[in-house]
């Protein structure tokens, strides 16, 4: 296989959750792009639509499914819906994640309980529900954060010590489905980039940031994390499990 061929995801289909904005419509768009058919999930299914639109538009097939992923109930029927249309699942991106700011002795339990049911046991039952149905070959990647490896600048305890823990499943996760399974999981660690979520971080204490932890000095751009997803989702990354990719400018390494 020539190294070209290797990113391509010719008749693969994968699962994006969180796809209705954002990052994970960015993805859904990347995977398409490179060849994929797309089953979208998520909890919005009203602004589905445009991302499925996007994909048709780049020649692949689109399926909207409503999710919650914190069901895993949900997760399951996502997964049966996309089995009855396509028949496989090959690739999962668990992009669906809450992030709050908040100081924690001022945190109430049900807050910091409704970060983590998004994004750690949210990401769980969805992996679960593919690796069910999942070949050989297949690849499940987790979006963990910059902020799982280091300290933010704001409190964020809920966010980060979630976005930790999901560094960890994914080490554990890659162990049990390696063998028979064949199943690969790595995680992508973003830093700060222009998305939904970073639009209500106040702009000059991340500058400041910036200025000061990020060897590149500005905010990624979703390309530039497309372009690790498709990697890790596609036969380029085959010898590569249980890893966390840090796509952060060089915050980790400053």
């Amino acid at each position: 296989m020539g190294v070209l061929k290797a990113f391509s995801l010719e008749g693969r289909v994968a699962v994006v959750t969180g796809a209705s904005s954002g990052l994970g419509a960015g993805f859904s768009r990347a995977l398409a792009d490179a060849g994929a058919d797309v089953v979208l999930a998520a909890r919005r299914s009203e602004r589905l639509a445009s991302t499925a639109d996007e994909v048709r538009r780049l020649g692949r097939s689109a399926l909207c499914v409503q999710t919650d992923v914190t069901s895993p109930d949900e997760c399951a029927r996502a997964v049966d819906d996309a089995m009855s249309k396509y028949g496989r699942v090959d690739i999962l991106v668990n992009t669906a994640g809450l992030g709050t700011a908040v100081p924690a002795l001022k945190e109430a339990p049900d807050d910091f309980l409704r970060v983590v049911d998004v994004n750690l046991n949210g990401t769980y039952w969805m992996a679960q529900a593919c690796a069910r149905v999942m070949k050989p070959g297949s690849s499940i990647i987790y979006v963990s954060s910059v902020l799982g490896l280091v300290k933010s600048f704001a409190p964020q305890a809920a966010y980060s010590s979630s976005k930790a823990a999901v560094i960890g499943l994914t080490r554990d996760l890659s162990a049990q489905w390696a063998g028979r399974r064949g199943i690969r999981v790595n995680a992508i660690a973003p830093g700060y980039f222009v998305s939904e979520m970073t639009d209500d971080v106040p702009k000059d204490s991340l500058s400041t940031f910036l200025a000061q932890h990020c060897t590149l000095n500005r905010m990624g751009t979703q390309a530039e994390l497309d372009a690790a997803v498709i990697f890790l989702a596609s036969s380029a990354s085959s010898y590569i499990t249980g890893v966390t990719l840090a796509v952060d400018g060089g915050i980790t390494g400053h």
